[in-house]
């Protein structure tokens, strides 16, 4: 029975707030609290076939966090601090008893720290480079087999740049954007290549924003470790996909607001064909 093979969605997008290509300014900063939650019953293989597969969930609760050093440099942290993987008990067909177990793990989660320079803002246009350093602070072997993992095990980093356009549709606010970006990957993991596009608009009168985004990850398959025999790893070498998302991002205050997100792979290799939610509260300081 081929094992649950999932990859966590919570950090395949490129950018965690809107307008990321446009740093926040000196002393200004973005701050978030929120909760993802992925539970996957089925999973694309290999070859791109979707098959079923033992329920696992993965769960994390984490801060995100930007804050603007200079008016060109902004200083990025993403900290999951409490990740959680469970299997549930595999029940016979046929007389309902338990056939295997099921397991939980919790731990912290891997680390992302990072920087974005604004590399040119002018007129409505603005880009800019990020580079975030990935560190193996989870867990990349928990469990009875080793695949309830909260990390990967590896030091990885990733260079993306950024464009985007901000105006106004009808009268409201409106901006687009799209990167493009490498991932170094280390300890015998593929190198990827990522791109993605994004589009959000804003509705009554500044307080909600409405955002789509399409992501896409292709592996280079330059490394040495093998996916189909990763014991089911959330973390599987060779991951591919392309997903689509829709967030809402309400402001209750000029600072304070709530979001909730949702994602799901429409096509792609080794990963989870569930979708996967997310919600938090945040707070804007301009």
């Amino acid at each position: 029975m081929k094992k649950n093979i999932i990859v966590l969605l919570v950090m395949i997008t490129a950018s965690f707030t809107m307008h990321a290509q446009w740093n926040k300014g000196k002393g200004n900063g973005y701050y978030k609290l929120s909760a993802w939650y992925l539970q996957s019953d089925q999973h694309y293989t290999d070859t791109g076939a979707i098959d079923p597969n033992v329920t696992r969930t993965q769960f994390n609760t984490n801060i995100y966090a930007e804050y603007g050093i200079s008016d060109k440099i902004d200083i990025i942290a993403y900290v999951p601090f409490f990740a959680n993987t469970s299997q549930n008990n595999q029940i016979s067909g046929t007389n309902g008893s338990v056939i295997l177990e099921g397991e939980s793990v919790s731990s912290f989660g891997d680390v992302d720290l990072g920087i974005n320079y604004g590399l040119y803002k002018k007129g409505n246009w603005a880009a800019s480079v990020k580079l975030l350093l990935g560190l193996p602070t989870g867990n990349d072997n928990g469990g009875s087999d080793g695949s309830f993992q909260t990390g990967d095990g590896e030091f990885n980093q990733y260079l993306s740049t950024y464009l985007g356009y901000s105006t106004s549709l009808n009268g409201l606010p409106f901006y687009a954007k799209s990167y493009i970006g490498y991932n170094n990957r280390s300890e015998g993991f593929s190198d990827e290549f990522r791109t993605g596009l994004e589009a959000g608009i804003n509705l009554f009168s500044n307080k909600l924003w409405i955002i789509g985004r399409l992501n896409v990850l292709k592996s280079l398959k330059n490394g040495s470790l093998n996916a189909i025999t990763s014991n089911g790893s959330i973390f599987a070498n060779n991951i591919e996909f392309s997903s689509l998302g829709i967030e809402a991002a309400y402001y209750i205050t000029e600072t304070l607001g709530v979001s909730a997100s949702f994602d799901t792979a429409v096509d792609g290799r080794i990963i989870a064909a569930n979708p996967s939610f997310s919600g938090g509260i945040f707070l804007d300081i301009k």
